[in-house]
């Protein structure tokens, strides 16, 4: 099979499509953290610690599945993992009581691992000069499911039982599968010879070794942080400051369409001038927006101003560094993706426990003084560490 025949713009679209679908797995616990709160008697901080679970889980998913992307065929490893996605789903739906729900998040965590094996995948297939572009298209698909999954669960919390919301997944999710069972091209790498406990043991070697990938793992842990920084905390700030309900926070996460638009925009952005340029605009972004929510959030219409912003933020820097990760040997491609996203959502789910934690004992002003934390340590490794100002080429 030709490179160029499989990557056509169908393929690009269809890949787009099948991470925004998985990947909003993910984020739908965010807008309905007070309906779960209410009907377990949970407190907020619990809560909160339910969804940091559902991301590390991810987080660890990504470190220990996603390099198998590297060793077994990535058409058949998609659809199985998208297969054990679905009956997590399905026990997170089932849930009695909150000791079960907090397995099923973590679950659904682990096994919706499915995009961090597309997304190297078309960066392996994509010609080296348009990897930027075509990495930009596939992550708007990505941002699209994850702000659409926050309106999702908002909307249909607001008025079915929460529950169904993951039972409804679970059936879009098996949709999605069939299609991918047919449309989604064949890895034409087929197995490779290696073995699994080998390619584990070589991610810290690979981080360690690989300065661009040190970068980019920092810089993704520190503004993806941010981002959840917000995202965990705004249903409480609603409620308190606005009282407003899930339904108004999931219609916020469409803001995010902003990041959507812009995503294949930042690509050739990265592609054309630098990726050093953009994760700095990256972080611009993300520091004026938490700037606004700390001035002025207390009005709707400057928290939708920085909401915005930080759904920019959080796309300037994870299309470039996205871009940068695939640029390096592609043969590692997925191991490499690994140690990213696993910094990635490593970041998100401290960012998640840090603010709920701040959220109950500083309101506002600790969760925006969290926020600020994860900015310095991002301009830090940003001067010490540093992006490069061109990605590397085959």
């Amino acid at each position: 099979m030709k490179k160029q025949a499989t990557l056509s713009r169908k393929t690009i679209l269809l890949m787009a499509v099948v991470t925004g679908v998985i990947v909003a797995n993910l984020n739908f616990i965010q807008p309905i953290e007070n309906l779960i709160a209410a009907d377990f008697n949970l407190s907020k901080a619990v809560v909160g610690m339910l969804a940091m679970v559902t991301q590390l889980g991810y987080a660890f998913g990504l470190l220990l599945i996603v390099p198998l992307g590297d060793i077994f065929n990535r058409y058949h490893l998609i659809q199985f993992m998208m297969v054990l996605s679905i009956l997590s789903l399905l026990l997170a739906f089932w849930s009695p009581n909150a000791g079960i729900f907090a397995i099923a998040t973590a679950l659904v965590g682990i096994t919706s691992v499915a995009p961090q094996i597309i997304i190297p995948y078309a960066g392996y297939l994509a010609p080296s000069l348009q990897r930027g572009k075509v990495l930009g298209i596939v992550l708007s698909g990505l941002l699209t499911g994850i702000l659409l999954s926050r309106s999702f669960s908002g909307l249909l919390g607001s008025v079915m039982p929460w529950k169904n919301i993951y039972l409804v997944a679970a059936a879009i999710d098996l949709v999605f599968l069939a299609i991918i069972h047919y449309q989604l091209p064949h890895d034409a790498r087929g197995h490779q010879d290696l073995r699994y406990w080998p390619v584990i043991r070589m991610l810290p070697k690979l981080f360690a070794t690989q300065k661009a990938l040190r970068g980019a793992a920092i810089n993704g842990f520190c503004l993806f942080g941010m981002s959840n920084v917000l995202w965990s905390t705004l249903a409480f700030y609603l409620a308190a400051q606005y009282h407003l309900g899930s339904n108004v926070a999931g219609l916020l996460g469409l803001l995010g369409v902003a990041g959507v638009i812009a995503a294949p925009m930042i690509g050739t952005l990265v592609d054309q001038r630098s990726p050093r340029l953009t994760v700095g605009l990256g972080m611009i972004f993300s520091g004026v927006a938490f700037g606004i929510f700390w001035l002025v959030g207390h009005w709707l219409l400057g928290l939708i101003v920085g909401i915005v912003l930080l759904d920019l933020g959080t796309q300037f820097s994870q299309v470039s560094c996205q871009a940068i990760v695939q640029s390096l040997n592609r043969k590692e491609s997925s191991r490499n993706n690994s140690v990213f996203m696993f910094s990635y959502f490593l970041g998100g789910s401290i960012g998640t426990l840090a603010a709920t934690w701040a959220w109950s004992h500083a309101g506002w002003n600790g969760v925006c003084g969290v926020a600020v934390v994860f900015l310095v340590l991002a301009v830090l490794s940003h001067f010490a560490i540093g992006e490069p100002e061109k990605l590397a080429t085959d």
